[in-house]
């Protein structure tokens, strides 16, 4: 699976999929998988993207705003982001991103995350 999502995440990337096209990818199952619990092992390479059904959560271990650590929850942050209600499952593009100097934390959503120093790995969510 994760061979198949970093290939439609190139060329999602690239603007060589519609979204149309990445719709029916995502709605067909071929290239959305469960969410992992946080994204341990993901975050290696900067710039990589995973296509994952999130369910949203009120409640996890969550640290920064819009740029999360890596152990960060995802339906928790998801939530946190303004991107789904807690309980709703979507698909949602989750992108590795540098990591920033610090994490801030903020309350959203009515889910709490908390401030963080530096942390080596990072990823951000987005709506396709």
């Amino acid at each position: 699976m994760k061979a198949v999502q970093e290939l439609v995440a190139y060329f999602d990337q690239r603007g060589k999929l519609s979204r149309k096209q990445l719709r029916n990818l995502l709605e067909q199952n071929f290239i959305a998988s469960d969410a992992p619990p946080g994204m341990h092992g993901l975050c290696e390479k900067v710039g990589a993207t995973y296509y994952f059904r999130i369910t949203g959560l009120t409640e996890g271990q969550l640290w920064g705003t819009d740029i999360y650590t890596r152990d960060s929850t995802l339906g928790a942050a998801a939530v946190h982001a303004g991107l789904m209600k807690p309980g709703e499952t979507k698909v949602l593009r989750v992108t590795v991103v540098a990591a920033p100097a610090s994490y801030p934390g903020s309350t959203r959503n009515g889910v709490v995350s908390t401030d963080y120093a530096t942390y080596p790995e990072a990823w951000s969510l987005s709506a396709i």
